[in-house]
């Protein structure tokens, strides 16, 4: 009996020890165990999958995927940091730049500013291709000037009250529709994610003048075009009593955790210490630091159930960006399988 729990244990949980992790690697490959059929079933598999959306916001995602391997989950987690194609700044024409800023630096921050476009409106440019368009390229105008206030004080030293148009922010952006896109894109959808973005600071005199030519592109290509902000997964904790826990210790015990993974209630006039919600531990092994209770508890986490945290930029939803990394994910099983199906033909 003891035997095949081990077993079970090794199978099904990641456990984490005072000094290290333990069945780390997954195990339940075909053949690996007597007893058990490990052989891929689609019926099982369709029958045990499922995604539970935990929570959703304009930018923010939370959501379980149950029932898969690490690899697959990795799998998303790099396509949805690499191969969601978004909108971002890739040419920058300087007609004039006088601020602080060199021309190199500016044109680095304007490509990582989030543009508010929908990607799948939009082909991808032609290598070599100079001048965009509207099917595959949108276009900005950023021209601001810096001059005094007439109306200041003269006894003030506030740059904000001193100068009009000191500072740039991505408000001063302003879109210049190519060919028909004013017709096909209602005025105020196209536009930086966010208006108060601070591109750069300016004195009087000082003026940038340029043009920005935004393009459809990957985050395996630059950074700048990754649609999240982040993007992480990590295994469902698993907290076990294996004793009744009682009076101080269980206050104790709840101290060693995050606030409300572990639950004190009151029975019959005593302290009792019970698993709450595991969701929220951020397994710090804190308990492993007190002799008496590091003996009652057991850590592990799920090895099949990861917790998903998707953060979008705000160019696309996070829901759709999902959808979208799901969308390549298939792409590439099919060309894969397109692949197979030529070499056995060959």
């Amino acid at each position: 009996m003891a035997a095949a729990q081990a077993v079970e244990e090794m199978r099904r949980r990641v456990v984490l020890g005072e000094f290290g992790v333990r069945n780390v690697h997954t195990t339940d490959f075909p053949g690996n165990y007597s007893g058990y059929d490990d052989a891929w079933d689609q019926d099982r598999f369709e029958k045990n999958f499922r995604v539970d959306v935990v929570h959703m916001d304009e930018n923010s995602l939370e959501f379980d995927m149950v029932g898969i391997d690490a690899a697959i989950a990795n799998a998303f987690r790099r396509i949805l940091l690499a191969e969601v194609p978004t909108m971002a700044v890739e040419k920058v024409l300087v007609y004039n730049n006088t601020s602080i800023v060199q021309d190199e630096i500016l044109a680095h921050r304007l490509g990582l500013i989030p543009i508010h476009a929908d990607p799948r409106l939009f082909e991808y440019r032609n290598q070599g291709d100079e001048e965009g368009t509207e099917i595959d390229t949108l276009q900005f105008r950023l021209q601001v000037r810096c001059t005094r206030n007439p109306h200041a004080a003269k006894d003030s030293s506030d740059p904000n009250e001193l100068y009009v148009n000191h500072k740039v922010y991505t408000r001063h952006m302003t879109w210049v529709p190519l060919g028909n896109q004013a017709d096909l894109f209602p005025e105020g959808t196209i536009r930086p994610v966010h208006d108060d973005i601070l591109i750069a600071q300016l004195r009087p005199g000082q003026e940038i003048d340029l043009l920005m030519h935004c393009v459809k592109g990957i985050g395996k290509d630059h950074a700048k075009f990754s649609p999240v902000a982040t993007a992480s997964y990590r295994l469902l904790p698993d907290i076990t009593l294996l004793e009744p826990v009682e009076g101080d210790a269980a206050e104790e015990l709840s101290r060693c955790f995050s606030p409300g993974v572990i639950e004190v209630q009151e029975i019959q006039g005593t302290k009792v210490a019970r698993v709450a919600s595991p969701r929220l531990d951020t397994s710090s092994r804190e308990v492993f630091r007190n002799e008496t209770l590091k003996k009652v508890v057991r850590l592990a986490r799920v090895r099949n159930h990861y917790i998903f945290s998707v953060e979008s930029t705000g160019v696309l939803p996070p829901d759709v960006l999902v959808s979208e990394a799901i969308k390549v994910l298939m792409g590439k099983c099919r060309r894969f399988l397109d692949e197979l199906d030529a070499v056995q033909m060959d």
